[in-house]
C-alpha cells in the first residue's frame, strides 16, 4: 500500500535523523577538538557527505523503488551476499543500535521531570549487570513505538509528522531565545588561540581525533536514507524518493549547523566538554533562560527522541521484511499482519533486538558502533552506483544523481578517510561492528540454502 506522500517521506527522514545526537554529540566532540571553526567544519562536512550520499541514493531509490533500501541496492550491485550482510548488520548493530542509543537519551532527559528515572537508580543487579530505571524507561519507549507501527502505516506516519514538526520548532525556539537573551558571545565562534585538540584528542593525534569526533556527528546525521527502506509504500516513488532525500538532508544540515553555532555562542568550547552528562543543549538553554530553559529543552528532547525512535522503527523493520521475503531470513518475518497490513513480525523482531542493545550498551559506545558500521555500508552503496551505471545501463533511471561522477566519488574518498581513522581511534567499538558483520557470513550460507522453502 502506497500511503506516504512527499511530506510524509520528508518528515520521516528529518524525524529519523534528528534524535538525540545534536543535543549531546557537540559536547562529546569538544573533548576531541577544541577549535570552534574545526568543530563547525566537521558538522558542515558531515552535512555535505550526507547530501552527496543522498544524491546518489536518490538515483538508486528511483530506479529500484522496493522495500529494503540499501539491502536491495547492494544486492543488485554486488550480489545477494552483500545485500544480506548489510541487512544483518543493520538488524544487529546499525538501526537497532541507533534506536537503543536514542531510547537511552530519552530516559536520561525524562529524569529532568521524574528524578527517579536515572542510570544510577538500580532496580536490580546480577553480577556486573545492572538494570536501572533509565533502562526500563528506554524499553517502554521501544515497546510503545513498536506497538504504534504494528497497528498501521498511517498511525506511524501521523506520529512522525507531528513529532518532526514539534522537534524542529523546539530547536528554532532555542535559537531565537538564545539570540534574544544577548548572553552569548560571537567571539566564541572564532579561533581560541589555544590547543586544537581536547583532552581526549591529544591521546589520539589530529586525524584520529577528528575522525572519532566526526563519528559522533555522523551518528547525528545518520538514518537520512530511512525512507528508502519503505520505498514500496511511497506514492509516486520515482519523483518523491529523490525529492524527499534532497529536502530532508538539506533541512537537517541547516538545523544542525545552526544549533551547533548557538551552542558555541552560549558556551565557550573550552567549557563544552565539561558540561554535565554532555547535555550541551540544556546548558545553552539554562544560560539563556535559567531553570525554565532546562525544562524547555528537556521537553523538546523528549519529543525529538520519541519521534526519532518512531521513524527508525517504521523504516528499519522494512529491511528485515525484505530479507525474509527474499528467503534470506526467517520466512515468518515476511508475513504481513492480516488486519493492519504491516510487517508485524519484522517490527517485533526489530524491537526485541533494540531492547537487548538498550540493556547492554552505553550511549557513547552505541553511537560509535552504529556510525562506523553504517558508514562502511554507505560507502559500498555509493560504489554500487558506479557498478550499476556500468553493468546495468538499461535500468530505467527517472532521476540521475547530480554531479555524477564527481560528487559520488568525493563522497567515497572523504568517507573512507574517516572510516579508517575511526577504526584507528576507537578500535574496540568499530572492530565490534566488523565482527558482527562477519557473523553474517555463515548465516547467509544457512538461509540461502533454504530459500525455496515456503512461508509458514
Amino acid at each position: 500500500m502506497r500511503g506516504l506522500g512527499l511530506l510524509d517521506a520528508t518528515t520521516l527522514i528529518v524525524g529519523s535523523v534528528i534524535g538525540s545526537g545534536i543535543f549531546v554529540a557537540p559536547s562529546i566532540m569538544a573533548g576531541y577538538v577544541q577549535s570552534p571553526p574545526l568543530l563547525l567544519g566537521l558538522w558542515l562536512i558531515g552535512g555535505a557527505l550526507t547530501l552527496f550520499g543522498a544524491l546518489a541514493y536518490g538515483e538508486l531509490a528511483a530506479a529500484l523503488p522496493r522495500a529494503g533500501g540499501q539491502y536491495v541496492f547492494l544486492g543488485e550491485a554486488f550480489g545477494p551476499l552483500w545485500g544480506f550482510l548489510y541487512g544483518w548488520t543493520f538488524l544487529v548493530a546499525i538501526n537497532t543500535g541507533f534506536v537503543a542509543a536514542v531510547a537511552v537519551a530519552f530516559a536520561k532527559y525524562l529524569g529532568v521531570f521524574l528524578p527517579g528515572i536515572s542510570e544510577d537508580a538500580v532496580l536490580f543487579a546480577l553480577g556486573r549487570f545492572r538494570f536501572t530505571t533509565a533502562q526500563a524507561a528506554g524499553l517502554v519507549v521501544i515497546v510503545a513505538v513498536t506497538a504504534i507501527n504494528v497497528r498501521g502505516l498511517r498511525a506511524g506516519a501521523f506520529v512522525q509528522n507531528v513529532f518532526t514538526i514539534a522537534k524542529v520548532s523546539g530547536v528554532a525556539a532555542l535559537v531565537i531565545l538564545a539570540l534574544a537573551s544577548g548572553k552569548g558571545s560571537l567571539g566564541n565562534l572564532g579561533p581560541t588561540g589555544g590547543p586544537t585538540l581536547g583532552p581526549e584528542g591529544i591521546k589520539l593525534g589530529l586525524f584520529a581525533a577528528m575522525a572519532v569526533a566526526m563519528s559522533k556527528a555522523l551518528f547525528a546525521y545518520d538514518a537520512w536514507n530511512s525512507i528508502t527502506f519503505a520505498a514500496e509504500e511511497v506514492k509516486d516513488p520515482q519523483k518523491n524518493l529523490p525529492r524527499s532525500l534532497l529536502l530532508g538532508t538539506v533541512g537537517v544540515t541547516l538545523v544542525y549547523c545552526t544549533a551547533v553555532a548557538i551552542y558555541l555562542y552560549m558556551v565557550p568550547i573550552t567549557q563544552m566538554f565539561a558540561v554535565k552528562d554532555n547535555r550541551i543543549a540544556a546548558e545553552a538553554a539554562s544560560r539563556a533562560l535559567g531553570p525554565a530553559g532546562v525544562a524547555f529543552i528537556a521537553a523538546a528532547i523528549l519529543i525529538s527522541t520519541f519521534g526519532c525512535v518512531n521513524g527508525l522503527t517504521l523504516a528499519g523493520a522494512r529491511v528485515v521484511y525484505a530479507m525474509a521475503r527474499d528467503g534470506l531470513f526467517f520466512r515468518s518475518a515476511a508475513i504481513v499482519h492480516p488486519r493492519f497490513l504491516t510487517p508485524a513480525r519484522a517490527l517485533l523482531l526489530h524491537g526485541v533486538v533494540a531492547a537487548l542493545l538498550t540493556l547492554t550498551g552505553t550511549y557513547s559506545d552505541l553511537i560509535t558502533l552504529s556510525a562506523f558500521s553504517s558508514l562502511l555500508f554507505n560507502i559500498l552503496t555509493v560504489v554500487g552506483l558506479f557498478v550499476l551505471r556500468r553493468h546495468r545501463p538499461e535500468l530505467h533511471r527517472p532521476y540521475r544523481a547530480w554531479g555524477y561522477p564527481v560528487l559520488p566519488a568525493l563522497y567515497v574518498v572523504v568517507a573512507a578517510f574517516f572510516l579508517v581513522f575511526i577504526l584507528i581511534g576507537d578500535p574496540r567499538n568499530s572492530g565490534l561492528g566488523l565482527v558482527l558483520t562477519a557473523f553474517g557470513l555463515p548465516l547467509y550460507l544457512y538461509w540461502s540454502s533454504r530459500r525455496d522453502r515456503p512461508l509458514r
